[in-house]
Parts: C-alpha cells; sequence; structure tokens
C-alpha cells in the first residue's frame, strides 16, 4: 500500500472532495478517485452495482461457497477497469486488463471470504482483479488504553482491505496452483494506490505487490514472496526451538536443540529477516 507521498497521491485529496459529483461507483465511502486510480478507468454510480448471482458461475458450486455470497458478501461493486488506454501502459503479454472490484462485507469485524475471492478470479483468467474489501470493524483504542478500550467497545469504524488471487511460482509442466493474498485492515482515507511499470503485466505486478507487501516496487515479486513465507515458517521454527531447549531434560537434548536453533538463525540472518 503506497503513503499519501507518492506522485499518485498528488491530485488524492481533490478526488475525494469531487467523488460524489463525479457519481463514480462506491462500496461503503471508497471509490476509485479516493484510491488514487486514473479518472477514466472510473466505473460510473449506475453502473457499479452488481448482482451477486452474476458471480455465481454456470456450475455447481459448493453450499459454503454458496453461503458466504449469500451472507458473508452484502454487495459487489466494480470500482473500475483498467486498460492500456486509460492506465497510461502498453498492452500486456498475460494481463489484458484489471478489474477493481468491491466487497461489501456483512457484519462487524467479518473475515475476508477467500474462497469468494477465489471463486470470481478464477472466472477471469486473461484479467486481474484486485478486490476492495469494506467492513464495520473495531477500531483499535488510542495508546492500548484499557479504560479507553472499554468505553469503545461498541464504536466501530469503517476498514478497508485488498485481496489478490495469484498463481503460487512452481516448476514448468506441474498442475497450476493459486493462493489468495489478503491485506491488513486499514482506514479508508490511508489506502493509496500507484499504477507502475510500462505494461499492464507490470501494472498488475505492482498492485499486487502493493496489495501483499505494502510496495509498489514489483521487482522479483514471486522470488520476495517465497522469501517472505519462508521467513515466516523460520520464525515459528525458531520459536519451537527455543521452547524445546528450555524444556530439554539432558544436556545431549539441548545440545540438539541448540544446533537447530542456530541453523534456523542462520537462515534468517541470510535472508535478511
Amino acid at each position: 500500500m503506497a503513503d499519501g507521498t507518492t506522485s499518485a497521491g498528488t491530485n488524492t485529496t481533490a478526488a475525494r472532495t469531487n467523488a460524489g459529483a463525479t457519481g463514480a461507483a462506491s462500496c461503503g465511502t471508497v471509490t476509485a478517485l479516493e484510491l488514487g486510480l486514473p479518472e477514466r478507468s472510473v466505473i460510473p454510480a449506475a453502473k457499479g452495482t452488481l448482482p451477486k448471482a452474476l458471480f455465481a458461475g454456470k456450475g455447481p458450486i459448493s453450499n459454503t461457497l454458496k453461503q458466504h455470497l449469500v451472507h458473508a458478501v452484502a454487495s459487489i461493486h466494480v470500482l473500475a477497469l483498467l486498460r492500456p488506454a486509460n492506465a497510461g501502459v502498453a498492452a500486456g503479454a498475460r494481463i489484458r486488463e484489471i478489474l477493481v472490484l468491491g466487497l461489501r462485507l456483512n457484519g462487524v469485524d467479518a473475515a475476508i471470504p477467500t474462497d469468494v475471492i477465489e471463486h470470481v478470479a478464477a472466472q477471469r483468467p486473461g484479467s486481474g482483479v484486485l478486490f476492495v474489501c469494506v467492513r464495520d470493524g473495531h477500531a483499535p483504542a488510542a495508546g492500548g488504553d484499557a479504560a479507553n478500550a472499554a468505553a469503545g467497545a461498541d464504536a466501530t469504524v469503517e476498514q478497508c482491505a485488498l485481496a489478490v488471487r495469484r498463481k503460487v511460482p512452481g516448476r514448468p509442466g506441474h498442475t497450476a496452483r493459486y493462493a489468495v493474498h489478503v491485506s491488513d485492515w486499514s482506514d479508508p482515507r490511508d489506502l493509496l494506490l500507484e499504477i507502475t511499470g510500462d505494461t499492464m503485466d507490470d501494472a498488475w505486478e505492482s498492485l499486487c505487490s502493493q496489495a501483499i507487501l505494502g510496495t509498489a516496487d514489483h521487482a522479483d515479486l514471486d522470488a520476495r514472496l517465497i522469501a517472505r513465507d519462508r521467513v515466516v515458517a523460520l520464525r515459528a521454527q525458531e520459536a519451537k526451538l527455543v521452547r524445546d531447549h528450555a524444556r530439554a531434560k539432558n544436556p545431549a537434548q539441548r545440545n540438539e536443540a541448540f544446533a537447530k536453533l542456530a541453523k534456523v538463525r542462520a537462515e534468517l540472518k541470510r535472508l535478511g529477516a
């Protein structure tokens, strides 16, 4: 997620002020203009809300997915459609367009229905789909003060998160696998996107990087995601080995745990974690 100091955010305040006047499609209070996306990519409000049945697909779907479409998702809105002509980039070899969909979620502190995102994105194999999820959630108490937390226990604020479906890096010839990546929840006013790169492929990689890693830099994104996931796994292994070392009953067990811990920490250091 880019911060408000980027070039894409130069006119963001004005865009937010004029969002209602332009009649842009919205999900909660979020519009494509507020996200910093090109004005020519914006979908008009009159065409923004889509029937959920449109995304059920032609084939049978599981009961769980059906329940999530019906109950977890309050409404679906198309906020923007990015193409070379309006994004200011050349055509891509893999991605011909990028659809920005808003999912308004039901319930306070609702979890993102990743199965819905998987299902909807899979229906558009030649397109990138960026999901902007909007919910009502409890804001953290200022300073973590217990009294403030108790006083504001029932207060909710609008929150926003990004989600994308990406192919998991793998060897050529193997069955393709996909994963849904979700950002942290944030104040919609703090969410600002950039369109970077020379092609639609670059633009999609950049938006994925912003959703997953919080940066528009999309260089070697797959390698960086693999490294990030490896760090997460190593951190969990490190915590387990620390516990094993503390609980060890004899010197041999302690030495074994310590040796494994040293290897894990060496790899973490090599990865720059």
